[in-house]
């Protein structure tokens, strides 16, 4: 069975709802949604490693780092670049979290992410740079899309801090 068919797509996860177990390639080995419970999972999309937006969102989670771990949050970034791409990025950026490949977009998919765009006048299909936050028990607790990277590190560890306080 492939990764992507391991993931059950026909309903994406809304605010309050859990989030379907997954399991994806990862730059830190397997990574099981699952393996997780206890701690809260910021999960964020972001289109191509090595571009300047992309770059700039995970540097910022990257200078965070400390701050979420503390909070109780563990970062994982994702994109539909290969392992050997995100390998080559984390260790550019020395970013501490794992990146999930997603080559088949089946997590792109789960978390509707994957967006009809238009790139130099022309229509493609990209990743929509979005943010969810999953909650110690594996619900969605919130959710970014359309994200805009100046600030959004900073407004997710506002959402990540309030949850560890309602807890």
């Amino acid at each position: 069975m492939s990764k992507s068919e391991q993931i059950e797509v026909s309903v994406i996860p809304t605010v309050g709802q859990r989030v379907p177990d997954f399991v994806a390639s990862s730059t830190a080995g397997e990574f099981r949604l699952g393996d997780h419970r206890g701690v809260a999972v910021v999960l964020y999309f972001y289109p191509k490693d090595n571009t300047p937006g992309c770059t700039d969102e995970s540097l910022q989670f990257r200078d965070r780092q400390e701050a979420f771990t503390a909070a109780g949050a563990l970062i994982v970034g994702c994109s539909r670049d290969s392992l050997k791409s995100h390998t080559n990025f984390q260790t550019k950026f020395e970013l501490p979290f794992a990146l999930l490949s997603d080559t088949e977009e089946a997590l792109c998919g789960l978390f509707d992410v994957v967006k009809a765009k238009t790139m130099y006048g022309k229509p493609v299909r990209g990743i929509e740079r979005s943010t969810f936050l999953i909650d110690r028990s594996g619900h969605l607790a919130k959710e970014w899309r359309k994200v805009k990277v100046a600030g959004h590190a900073d407004e997710v560890l506002a959402a990540v801090q309030a949850l560890t306080q309602s807890a």
